[in-house]
């Protein structure tokens, strides 16, 4: 009897121990589910109509498909409850067709339309349909592995900028998005869903961000090596503010930024000669093989995405940028001197418009 007695104690204690764990991990696992809820890339935290049009047919598939996955679970064990019954051919033939009716056609009929009745209104929103008046648009074209963006509407001339995007805020924007290599994707999560971007094709998406703020961005098509590391800053600003940001980075300007401080003579005559063939710095070099760099210092992050711009970002990128970035376009600098990176890094640095 005794051992009766503490055979079932030390099962009831690893019950209540297996419980525990069964319980912590319940935890960890709604937690780890609640962390995708937000973010700067989170789909389930729209920050404008588009998005949440896309969120609110997530929310429908997942209803659906939770019901539908309740329901055949719910059968699968009622086929193990249930008494078997003789039943006649004719039986067995009327409950086939009850159940090719019913789950081979009813069923798909109606989920399928219910996903049109909501899907096909938010994809018309996302087009470039005619609204009466002029609409923002920005161009952007991926590369390996960076992201080119240009402002052709921009009053006093073409902006053109790289790894980084600003918008109005609180208005519609046309996105003409194009590859100029492979084909990658354009996706800003918290404002709507993604479109590729194809060599030699222009894809045209509309997005709407509510208000003023930063959203995350990144390439949503594998696209090489470093498809990870194809990060885009997304700012959104008010209009007068999104102006003003135009306006500083006209080319004029730039120029005189680039060229006005004489103690960085050196620095761009290196950039002239080491950096120019594939870079564009307004004033200086026009080539547009690699990125623009003629705001690179007011940009947040470096290698789109890599590194985080700070005092001295630069130089290290430029003597590690194979380690950071493996397999990236930009040729090694082993050739230079520390003092000279160091010098081409803080001028790079000062082109902050």
């Amino acid at each position: 009897m005794r051992e009766r007695f503490l055979h079932h104690a030390a099962l009831a204690c690893i019950q209540r121990a297996a419980l525990r764990r069964v319980n912590r991990l319940m935890v960890i696992l709604v937690a780890l589910g609640l962390a995708g809820c937000a973010g700067d890339r989170s789909i389930l935290d729209p920050a404008g109509q588009a998005a949440r049009d896309v969120v609110l047919i997530w929310w429908v598939m997942l209803t659906f498909a939770t019901v539908v996955f309740i329901a055949v679970i719910s059968l699968w064990l009622y086929t193990f409850k249930r008494k078997y019954h003789e039943r006649t051919p004719q039986q067995e033939r009327k409950i086939a067709r009850r159940w090719v009716i019913g789950g081979g056609i009813l069923l798909p009929v109606f989920s399928v339309s219910a996903l049109l009745m909501f899907g096909v209104p938010a994809g018309k929103r996302m087009l470039p349909l005619p609204l009466g008046h002029p609409v923002e648009v920005i161009e952007v074209i991926g590369h390996q592995w960076w992201w080119e963006v240009r402002y052709p509407g921009a009053e006093g001339g073409e902006v053109v900028t790289s790894n980084q995007l600003v918008l109005p805020a609180g208005e519609p924007v046309d996105f003409h998005v194009t590859s100029a290599d492979v084909i990658h994707a354009f996706w800003i999560p918290r404002l709507g869903g993604k479109i590729d971007m194809l060599p030699g094709r222009v894809n045209v998406i509309r997005l709407e961000a509510d208000e003023p703020g930063v959203y995350g961005a990144q390439c949503a098509e594998f696209c090489g090596a470093q498809h990870t590391h194809m990060d885009l800053h997304v700012e959104a600003l008010e209009r007068e503010a999104f102006e003003a940001w135009l306006e500083d980075r006209q080319a004029e300007r730039l120029a005189e930024l680039a060229l006005a401080n004489d103690e960085f003579a050196q620095a761009r005559d290196t950039f002239s000669s080491s950096c120019a063939v594939c870079h564009s710095v307004a004033g200086i070099s026009s080539s547009a093989i690699g990125p623009d760099l003629s705001d690179i210092g007011a940009r947040h992050t470096l290698g789109a995405g890599v590194l985080p711009m700070e005092e001295g970002a630069i130089q290290y990128w430029l003597e590690n940028h194979q380690t950071l970035k493996p397999s990236n376009k930009m040729p090694s600098h082993d050739y230079m001197e520390t003092a000279t990176l160091e010098s081409l890094g803080a001028w790079l640095e000062s082109l902050t418009p």
